[in-house]
């Protein structure tokens, strides 16, 4: 009967244990998931980043005028808004946020305003 009591303490220390550890892999399961989440954060310096990206291919775009585009960037869909010299400008500017990596889709709101108007 003596000899039963260690045996019983070590079953019982074992079973313990093992609730513990899968206690703990269950925690830690759930806050790695938790983490992969997006934040409003990440996804505002995203978006940013991603604007960013666009206003330097506009820039570099020769025969454009993107001083009066405004541009909006919202989960890979981008907005440009403002002011160009004349109708081939919205097109070039267009064309330019699509080859930008990230970009979606583009919705143009830019208008022709000739200098002196």
């Amino acid at each position: 009967m003596n000899a039963l009591k260690p045996l019983k303490l070590a079953a019982g220390v074992l079973v313990v244990m093992a609730s513990i550890s899968v206690a703990s892999i269950s925690a830690h399961a759930q806050s790695s998931d938790a983490a992969a989440a997006p934040t409003a954060k990440s996804t505002k310096a995203t978006n940013k980043a991603l604007a960013k990206e666009v206003r330097k291919a506009l820039t570099k775009t020769k025969g454009l005028v993107s001083s009066n585009i405004n541009i909006r960037a919202h989960d890979g869909v981008v907005t440009l808004a403002g002011t160009v010299p004349d109708n081939s400008q919205i097109d070039k500017a267009t064309e330019a946020a699509k080859g930008v990596a990230g970009v979606t889709s583009v919705k143009n709101a830019i208008t022709v305003h000739s200098i002196g108007q």
